[in-house]
């Protein structure tokens, strides 16, 4: 190491998280008691997709249940390209995540009789109760608690309205080694300034991409930014063609993200046509609780065939106390809407819900960029395959949030080196936001009529060459305008949009969230796609072998 560069301490390099969901704030909670941590809210701290999950969390718990058992869930769900060692790394510490969650506040719904004094719901694909919940607003009652433990600690400064651009890698220092990241350029978005955060690593924990699609159940800030920075970075992604459609969005011309759970068809809850007439037996044994890609091709196909806008889903009965008690925000937002669930039924359709691909990483979070991290829905951990099984993300986000902060903490910080600052000295005010706003509309139209439930390959290749297009125009306005964020997250989505039909056009079979009319039938055996940057051309469908590995 040349003698100008000092190795410095954590206070002088500080640990970058990007996102304040789930996954980020478990690795700030486990990194702050040592190290001095920065937490990045593109919008509020309390806008992620977090706090919009309704179900629950994944806890092998009871007595009726076993690691085995929820191992072998995951893998049915998952279409034959789970990665049973981190199903089962995962499964196995389950009951950990939650005990840590209690500990630290997190007013689960509770049971005298159950496990931990805990209420266990079940959802599609799970063999057994082993949902653990807070009414159906469990996301929110996590975030809360974990966003208020994160604000009043010392050492962790909570960031919000802040963008970040992309990640300072070697590339960016002009210095022949390889790839490592030093930190992030990241945008104060009410100062219109661009800051260079130095830092002893960076943990990706950004969400997904379901904004890409017209219709989504995500919030508005799922733009896929840590899936296209790591991208951008060197990174390889994996498994991009899998985005998982929720079966039940509500269809209501005024409210079209908001998620009817899936808990509720756990409780009993029908999937209905027009007429009243179940349809859920005719396409799959299971029926409602089928995993969510048999049940969202299920309504997919059923609304095609008569040619309705939706399907409905009938609670009511279920009676309104148990709905009231289990239920309160679905009641009280449709309520508000004007619909009873207790006495009528609730329209339904599919929507864009979870990106089961993303950045490669290990089981402790680790990139192919050393220190640079990625945990939560940005990543690809093998954990989700081919169809993720529900309530598996949130419980993700807590054990590989705590073994990616376990893993920073057995770290070295890097040489302390000066990064270049952001160049504005060649761009200039945009002269209007128009581009930005078409460009986005048309992206996420084609993306939901060419790559959506049911796909071709000539619906994949329209897609290709319109996105090549859009790609263009979107590049010269980042290279000649100043950036804002509407233009940091269409850049983004381009990045995720290429890489999901890259991906999908890869693929030629039918498997799990991917169908294509062209290759109906799954191969005998698939593996996961991996595409890759090494030598900007690398791509290739593999087993795991050839990436990091927290066993190694």
């Amino acid at each position: 190491m040349p003698s100008s560069f000092k190795r410095p301490d954590w206070e002088q390099a500080p640990v970058v998280v990007i996102g304040a969901g789930l996954a980020g704030l478990t690795v700030a909670l486990q990194l702050a008691e040592r190290h001095r941590v920065i937490v990045l809210a593109k919008r509020n701290a309390d806008e992620g997709a977090t706090a919009w999950a309704q179900g629950g969390i994944v806890g092998v718990l009871g007595d009726d249940d076993s690691v085995d058992s929820h191992v072998r869930d995951t893998l049915d769900a998952g279409g034959g390209l789970v990665d049973e060692q981190t199903a089962r790394y995962i499964a196995e510490r389950s009951a950990q995540a939650i005990s840590w969650l209690l500990d630290r506040g997190v007013a689960f719904s509770p049971d005298p009789t159950g496990p931990l004094g805990l209420h266990l719901t079940r959802e599609g694909g799970h063999a057994v109760r082993r949902i653990a919940h807070a009414a159906d607003a469990t996301g929110k009652a996590i975030h809360d608690t974990l966003l208020e433990a994160v604000a009043q600690h010392p050492n962790i400064s909570l960031r919000a309205r802040w963008m970040a651009v992309d990640v300072i890698t070697s590339r960016h220092l002009k210095r022949e080694e390889p790839t490592r990241c030093y930190g992030v350029y990241a945008l104060d978005i009410d100062a219109q300034r661009v800051e260079t955060l130095h830092a002893g690593a960076v943990v990706l924990a950004c969400g997904g991409a379901g904004k890409v699609y017209r219709y989504t159940t995500n919030p508005d800030t799922a733009t896929g930014d840590g899936i296209a920075m790591a991208w951008r970075a060197g990174c390889r992604v994996g498994n991009m063609e899998f985005v998982q459609f929720h079966p039940t969005c509500l269809y209501h011309p005024t409210d079209r993200s908001f998620l009817i759970s899936e808990a509720l068809r756990g409780e009993g809850g029908l999937l209905k046509l027009p007429d009243g007439t179940r349809f859920m037996p005719a396409h799959d044994p299971r029926g409602e609780l089928a995993p969510r890609d048999v049940v969202a091709r299920a309504i997919d196909f059923e609304m095609k065939k008569h040619g309705v806008d939706h399907v409905w889903l009938d609670a009511s009965h279920l009676g309104e106390v148990f709905l009231r008690e289990h239920f309160p925000t679905i009641y009280a937002r449709c309520l508000a809407l004007g619909i009873d669930i207790a006495r009528q039924p609730i329209p339904v359709v599919p929507a864009a819900h979870y990106t089961c691909g993303g950045v490669v990483t290990d089981l402790a979070g680790r990139t192919d960029v050393p220190g640079l991290y990625a945990v939560g829905e940005t990543t690809y951990t093998g954990l989700h395959g081919a169809n993720r099984l529900a309530s598996n993300s949130l419980l993700e986000c807590v054990v590989l949030g705590r073994s990616c902060a376990d893993h920073i903490l057995q770290s070295d910080p890097p040489a302390n080196v000066d990064a270049p600052d952001w160049d504005e000295s060649q761009v200039e005010d945009a002269d209007e936001q128009v581009v930005i706003a078409h460009n986005w509309d048309e992206l996420r139209l084609l993306m939901w009529n060419y790559v959506g439930i049911v796909r071709t390959t000539r619906r994949l290749e329209r897609a290709w060459a319109r996105i090549q297009l859009l790609r263009g125009e979107i590049d010269d306005y980042y290279a000649n305008f100043r950036v804002n964020r509407d233009l940091l997250e269409l850049r983004n989505l381009v990045d995720c949009a290429e890489l999901i039909v890259r991906s999908a056009l890869m693929r030629h079979e039918s498997r799990g969230l991917h169908y294509s009319r062209d290759f109906p039938d799954a191969l005998p055996v698939s593996f996961p796609t991996i595409l890759g940057r090494a030598a900007h051309s690398r791509e290739r469908r593999t087993d795991r072998q050839d990436r990091p590995s927290l066993f190694d």
